[in-house]
């Protein structure tokens, strides 16, 4: 039975959807105006990993991720620049360039570290006559106004504004930014755009659409409610996102999607924790933030990148380092070369031998999808004296859920070539006659070809990095 942490009532709770076995599930997607660093893919991970949980829990699972291609601004309080437009600036592209540019790059990252793709992915500039529609719905109910740059949703209509956040409005800062353009015509300074005229800081707007209120582009809290709901119906099942999203965009969701249904809009919130560089957060500033690429450029596998995310609850901060990473990678080559050795063949393996830590594995993740917890059950299935084709049958299990596609090592020895084979030989001779530092050369020369050695009783054994 899964239980999970609800953001809204700030405990864990048994997870019933609306309308078993489905479930629907909404991500918070990219904003595509600059390249998707590992601090994103932590929260993807964790998208991926909450899915895979309710699916191997016999749900099924429509999960819908949007991409956010224009409305969302420098500041999280509707001021400054469109980041679509900062982003055509910075790199010398149209706006519609960037977007595709950057979608194509998030994909890249996200298939790297073995994250299945959503079931709707949607574009807000796909969804412009679902945001109006709701938006329409907002005007009709009373809780919108329009000033000479937009049309704000009036968050005093709405009192519930700050359940999801807990916050007290005087705590929340507007207009902390030098470069923010502040609407004066704001009855409230917490009042959120719906959508923004092509007028005065906009005029030059790249992306625009008519709209009964005037020509603009829509905010970025709207495309999120528009889309979900037009995909989940008015209530979803599951809501998530990083933790950031809570104060303002995840309460701006809230507040206009029940004012225009009257119902309520997500019965779970599901949040990420932050991942931090070095002890620090991310950030551009501080030119302490990765890609993908460049985790691979060092030589690591973006799955040791996955295993990293895995070594830690979602709700806490994951602190990277290059040391943590190798770390990862070495469990991770580890448990390759264990499942090497394993029988291909499980048909035949006895019941009760792998279902009993697969079920302690399901126990961990289903409460609070505790993986660091599930993790050590596995390592302890795998050290035990479980029969050989039962400890097989248990990993493919799990690795349903861990994603580490470790069904591509089972059973399968590796094919070491001549030039390997023949340094290890050399390395062996040179350790046994007492010349270490020749083997340790030799032992560098291997590394650089793919390939560790583990001295064992038995000699050495090839480890392939490749």
């Amino acid at each position: 039975m899964l239980n999970l942490y609800n953001t809204l009532s700030r405990k864990i709770e048994k997870f019933a959807p609306l309308n078993p076995p489905k479930v629907g599930m909404y991500s918070c997607g990219p904003t595509v105006y600059d390249y998707t660093h590992i601090g994103h893919l932590r929260t993807y991970v964790g998208n991926d990993i909450l899915r895979r949980i309710l699916e191997a829990n016999k749900y099924e699972v429509k999960h819908v991720m949007n991409i956010t291609d224009v409305g969302h601004l420098v500041s999280d309080e509707d001021s400054g620049e469109d980041k679509m437009e900062k982003g055509a600036r910075e790199f010398g592209r149209t706006v519609w360039e960037v977007a595709k540019f950057f979608e194509d790059y998030f994909w890249k990252s996200v298939d790297t570290v073995n994250i299945e793709r959503p079931s709707i992915v949607a574009k807000a500039t796909d969804h412009i006559a679902e945001q109006i529609k709701l938006i329409h719905k907002l005007e009709k109910n009373g809780f919108i106004y329009q000033t000479d740059q937009a049309v704000y949703f009036d968050i005093s209509k709405f009192p519930n504004y700050t359940e999801l956040s807990g916050q007290k409005l005087q705590e929340k800062q507007v207009g902390v930014r030098v470069d923010v353009v502040v609407d004066k015509q704001k009855k409230n300074p917490y009042d959120f755009a719906l959508w923004f005229f092509t007028v005065g800081h906009f005029k030059d707007h790249s992306m625009r659409w008519p709209s009964p209120w005037g020509e603009g582009f829509p905010g970025w809290h709207i495309e999120c409610s528009a889309m979900s709901m037009e995909y989940l119906d008015d209530c979803l099942d599951i809501h998530t996102g990083g933790i950031d999203h809570i104060p303002v965009h995840h309460t701006n969701e809230i507040a206009q999607s029940e004012a225009a249904t009257g119902k309520q809009f997500v019965r779970f919130w599901v949040h990420f924790e932050f991942l931090l560089v070095d002890g620090e957060k991310m950030s551009k500033s501080k030119k302490n933030f990765y890609k993908i690429d460049e985790i691979e450029q060092k030589g690591f596998d973006p799955l040791a990148l996955r295993y990293l995310f895995l070594t830690a609850h979602y709700r806490d901060k994951l602190n990277f380092t290059w040391k943590s990473l190798e770390a990862a990678q070495n469990a991770l080559d580890n448990l390759r070369e264990i499942i090497r050795d394993l029988p291909s063949s499980v048909i035949a393996s006895p019941e009760g031998a792998w279902q009993s830590y697969y079920q302690k594995f399901m126990d961990a993740l289903n409460y609070d999808l505790n993986m660091p917890q599930a993790l050590a059950v596995m390592w302890d299935m795998v050290r035990s004296e479980c029969p050989t084709s039962a400890k097989a049958k248990s990993i493919l299990e799990m690795d349903k859920i861990l994603g580490l596609k470790l069904d591509e090592y089972l059973g399968k020895s590796i094919e070491v070539p001549k030039n390997v084979m023949e340094l290890v030989e050399k390395r062996e001779q040179a350790r046994k006659a007492g010349n270490f530092k020749e083997s340790d050369q030799l032992r560098h020369r291997i590394k650089k070809l793919g390939y560790e050695i583990e001295d064992t009783s038995a000699g050495p054994r090839i480890i392939s990095k490749l």
